[in-house]
């Protein structure tokens, strides 16, 4: 998903507006399920990119898929019809999660295994997490068969990778040497 300035600039609008509303929570739900649904749904991301399509009609079917969205939310779309620029509502929530962690020091912590991981092993990971960064921490499992065991812990910028195909590949670079 690409990030334009303009994505970001509404992004910004949006939060200052729930902010003044004390309703950023119930907004954020709002726009995880809005990513969730463009990305999940590839006929409702052509949909609301396609220049055939006119801004009512779009309005007329986020208001329908979106119903009980916030007012904030509602005045998004209503801002994007009349910009013409509903092909950027993907980006926009996503960029408003991102505010939204930032504001409230939440930090996603990207854990890559083999296998869905468990609540124990996930209790487990956050108090490690926990040592190491003091923010709030929210947990993403990505499940990759290809790192055959272990995981790959991504928090930021950092990356600590204990999987068995990053040992595989160490101890086939130490038998070439």
């Amino acid at each position: 998903m690409v990030m334009s300035r303009a994505a970001i600039r509404y992004a910004k609008a949006i939060l200052e507006t729930a902010v003044s509303s004390a309703n950023t929570v119930k907004v954020n739900d709002d726009m995880l399920s809005i990513v969730s649904s463009i990305t999940r749904s590839k006929e409702l991301s052509e949909f609301l990119s396609s220049p055939i399509v006119t801004s009512d009609i779009k309005m007329t079917a986020l208001s329908e898929v979106f119903a009980s969205v916030q007012a904030e939310t509602k005045s998004l779309f209503i801002l994007l019809k009349e910009n013409k620029r509903f092909e950027i509502l993907a980006p926009i929530a996503s960029q408003y999660n991102i505010l939204f962690d930032v504001m409230n020091n939440i930090e996603v912590a990207k854990v890559t295994t083999a296998f869905p991981i468990t609540p124990d092993i996930e209790s487990i990971v956050l108090a490690k997490i926990a040592t190491i960064s003091n923010k709030k921490i929210t947990l993403e499992n990505i499940v990759d068969p290809s790192i055959i065991g272990g995981f790959i812990l991504r928090i930021g910028d950092k990356q600590y990778n204990a999987s068995v195909a990053n040992r595989l590949q160490e101890l086939k670079r130490e038998f070439s040497n």
